[in-house]
């Protein structure tokens, strides 16, 4: 009786974390010919954000407000998940006129 308890409780936690895993969405945002596409998105805690460089030049998407810089290199793909709700405004450092918006909401 003890062990099927056990089973239980396993089982109920793993469908739990999947369940919580199944809402997180990845959205892609393109850099290209020196833009963000779309340079506007909107998000929700623990989603994913997939930047596709495609560009020959390194980019960088920074968070104006200092929650993450990510580093582009040329013609790569680089995953960043969302942690903290907010209103973020991001920039290339290395060429400031790139700049987009990510809304993102609490989960």
């Amino acid at each position: 009786m003890w062990s099927r308890r056990v089973l239980l409780a396993s089982l109920t936690a793993l469908l739990g974390m999947v369940s919580v895993s199944a809402h997180a969405a990845t959205i892609e945002i393109t850099i290209e010919n020196l833009v963000f596409s779309p340079a506007n998105a909107k998000a929700t805690v623990g989603d994913t954000i997939v930047w596709i460089n495609k560009d020959i030049f390194a980019h960088t998407a920074t968070a104006r407000n200092g929650d993450w810089d990510v580093a582009q290199p040329p013609k790569k793909t680089v995953p960043l998940v969302l942690r903290k709700a907010g209103s973020i405004d991001y920039y290339c450092r290395h060429h400031p006129n790139m700049k987009g918006t990510i809304v993102v909401a609490p989960q």
